[in-house]
């Protein structure tokens, strides 16, 4: 299959994003309002300063901007951080955005309250040695007891049963219904998949197909929880949809005050 990097991937899905949200702007206030709760235990009421360092157009970014903390935005794809600043002034409130690439953060160390890293984001490093990059360079901004937030997919019956087609995602448009899904094929690994994100969107009476396609590594949370122990983090808890209200499950871990070597050991507890 033909594939686009990750970088052409978002820069041509950027306009079309909000159309896998039955209702972006409730997805937005919701997303913040749960990343807040795990914030709070840890961190207290702040206000925080807070990086998304995947943030796309902004779902988690304005929110959180909305509800008083201080968030800078940054993106592989310029097209998409472009657009969150956009959609933020659109909506009353300040979101710097920039386009970098997560392995290698062009922000000054130990600043950050919360490194952000939502939506599966991390999928799309495809080896150890980038996903180790990215790690070690989101704990290297995050001051002294700073909290890590990751969201991911829950990959481990997908590595199972390999599916080929993820459920429809429906939003409701002046136009019409927009539909989106995924076809994935996987590698000969198990765990490592090409997709193409389809979207069927209403225009004139017919339909605009748009196909975007690029590759995941399917981490499970126990591989994941090595590799953030690995980069040196603690405190390392799991917050499952069910609990935590979610759409995927939530990793969250702390730089601890004095930075040691990083450990191979397992700090996982559940929270």
């Amino acid at each position: 299959m033909s594939e686009l990097s990750p970088r052409d991937f978002y820069d041509d899905l950027a306009p079309d994003y909000h159309l896998m949200f039955p209702d972006w702007d409730a997805s937005i206030e919701r997303q913040a309002r749960v990343i807040d709760q795990l914030l709070g235990p840890s961190l207290g009421a702040g206000p925080h300063r807070v990086l998304d360092c995947a943030c796309g157009i902004g779902t988690q970014a304005i929110g959180l901007a909305l509800r008083g903390h201080t968030v800078i935005g940054s993106d592989l794809s310029a097209v998409a951080a472009a657009r969150a600043v956009a959609q933020a002034a659109a909506r009353d409130t300040h979101l710097p955005a920039a386009a970098a690439d997560m392995r290698r953060l062009p922000f000054r160390s130990s600043v950050f309250d919360v490194v952000l890293c939502a939506d599966n984001s991390l999928a799309h490093l495809l080896s150890a040695r980038d996903l180790d990059a990215a790690l070690l360079a989101m704990r290297r901004v995050l001051r002294d007891d700073g909290l890590l937030v990751i969201s991911v997919r829950a990959y481990e019956e997908a590595r199972r049963t390999r599916p080929g087609v993820t459920p429809l995602q429906v939003c409701d448009t002046p136009e019409g219904q927009a539909i989106t899904f995924q076809l994935w094929h996987w590698h000969e690994d198990g765990e490592h998949y090409d997709f193409e994100h389809v979207q069927l969107v209403p225009a004139e009476g017919t339909w605009s197909v748009r196909v975007r396609r690029t590759t995941s590594w399917a981490l499970t949370r126990r591989e994941l929880t090595e590799f953030v122990a690995q980069a040196g983090f603690t405190d390392i808890a799991w917050h499952p949809p069910a609990t935590s209200g979610f759409h995927q499950p939530v990793l969250t871990a702390r730089r601890p005050r004095s930075c040691s070597a990083p450990s191979r050991a397992d700090g996982t507890h559940e929270p």
